[in-house]
C-alpha cells in the first residue's frame, strides 16, 4: 500500500458555524484556529494558558475558551478536533479520543495521527487553492501558499465575481444548454482576469458583450 493511503490527505468541509475543538493555545493554535474562523467555524479552545493572538479571540467573543488542561472525552459533541499542544502525550490522547469516536483529528506534527490534513489556502473572493503535503511538509505547503499568493491578486475574486453574475445572466437568457456551454467557454477564455488587472473597463465590457452576443445556429 502507497505510505499514507489510509489517511484522508485533504479535506473540503462546509464548517461554517460547525463546532470545532482545538487543544493547545500557542502560536501553532492560534494559526490552526485562525484557519478555523476564515470558514466560520465555532471555535473551542482547551488550554491552561494561550497567547495573544487567540486572547484577542476570546476577548471579541470568537472564540469560547476552557482554562485548564485537556481531560479525556473533552472531543465529544465536535465536528473536528486539532491537536496542537507542544505534547507529544497529550497528542496522543486527543487522537486516541478521536479515533474511538470517528471524530475528525488533525495531530500538529503527527501526520500518523491525522485523519485529515488542513490545507494551506489562499483565497481571493470565491476562489479557494489549497495545497497540501498530506502533513509531511507544512513549510513547504506555507512556501507554495505564498508563491500562489503572488501569483493570484484580488483581481480574481472581482473576475470570480463579474463571472457569477454573468453565468446567472446567461441561465435567465439563453434556453439552450449547448449555446450556454459555448457563451461559458467563450467568456472563461476572454483573458477577462488580465483586463480587470490593467483596469481596461472599456475592452473588458467590449469583451464580454462579444461573448454574450456568440451567435448560434
Amino acid at each position: 500500500m502507497e505510505k499514507g493511503a489510509d489517511l484522508l490527505y485533504t479535506i473540503n468541509l462546509k464548517i461554517r458555524g460547525q463546532p470545532c475543538l482545538v487543544v493547545g493555545g500557542g502560536a501553532v493554535a492560534a494559526r490552526k484556529i485562525g484557519s478555523l474562523l476564515a470558514e466560520k467555524a465555532r471555535v473551542t479552545v482547551v488550554s491552561p494558558e494561550i497567547g495573544p493572538e487567540i486572547q484577542v479571540w476570546v476577548d471579541s467573543g470568537e472564540v469560547l475558551w476552557h482554562q485548564r488542561e485537556y481531560c479525556s472525552g473533552d472531543v465529544a459533541g465536535y465536528l473536528l478536533v486539532i491537536a496542537a499542544t507542544g505534547n507529544p502525550a497529550v497528542n496522543r490522547l486527543v487522537a486516541g479520543d478521536c479515533f474511538n469516536r470517528q471524530i475528525l483529528v488533525n495531530t500538529v506534527d503527527e501526520p500518523a495521527l491525522c485523519n485529515f490534513f488542513l490545507p494551506a489556502v489562499v483565497r481571493r473572493g470565491d476562489l479557494t487553492i489549497a495545497v497540501s503535503t498530506a502533513g509531511t511538509s507544512p513549510a513547504v505547503a506555507r512556501r507554495l501558499r505564498e508563491e500562489l499568493e503572488q501569483s493570484f491578486g484580488d483581481e480574481y475574486g472581482e473576475y470570480l465575481a463579474l463571472m457569477g453574475r454573468l453565468r446567472e445572466q446567461v441561465l435567465r437568457e439563453v434556453a439552450d444548454p449547448a449555446h450556454r456551454r459555448a457563451i461559458f467557454e467563450c467568456l472563461a477564455g476572454a483573458g477577462l482576469v488580465e483586463l480587470i488587472k490593467t483596469g481596461d473597463r472599456q475592452q473588458l465590457k467590449e469583451r464580454i458583450a462579444q461573448c454574450l452576443s456568440l451567435s448560434w445556429d
